[in-house]
């Protein structure tokens, strides 16, 4: 049983990356996380909604991003999910460096960022049926 929960959903803008960052910190804050802390959140969820956005919807501003995020103890883990175009290769998608889209000169480091600043990353998808990203992060909670 989780100890809280909430999820949004929003259209594939990129204007509401920002948005899908504040949320999430906002409702991460009831663990009373340190400044380091939240902006690792904050930093790997943005980084989740933008590949949603530019590499599962294509930019295309016609999608869904839906995010998922429970609270247990001292964990919270965050779902991202989208029902773009999915990921052919998810080992080779997770490679430093490697995009998928160079022609919009992006770093490829999307899920890096995501492993480094979380405790626990996780990716699902599906040709044609989109992409799940499941990320977890732990906190120092004091009683």
């Amino acid at each position: 049983m989780s100890d809280n929960k909430m999820s949004i959903e929003f259209v594939s803008k990129s204007e509401n990356e920002a948005f899908a960052r504040v949320a999430v910190a906002a409702f991460v804050a009831q663990l009373d996380p340190t400044i380091d802390e939240i902006n690792d959140v904050k930093t790997a969820v943005s980084e989740a909604v933008t590949n949603s956005i530019i590499h599962g919807y294509e930019n295309r501003e016609d999608g869904l991003v839906r995010i998922e995020a429970e609270i247990n103890e001292d964990q919270v883990t965050i779902a991202i999910i989208d029902k773009g175009i999915g990921i052919d290769n998810i080992e080779q998608a997770m490679e430093p460096l490697y995009t998928s889209r160079p022609d919009l000169e992006r770093s490829g480091m999307g899920f890096t960022v995501m492993e480094t600043f979380m405790d626990a990353l996780e990716v699902d998808s599906e040709k044609g049926n989109g992409t799940k990203v499941v990320i977890k992060k732990k906190f120092n909670v004091v009683s």
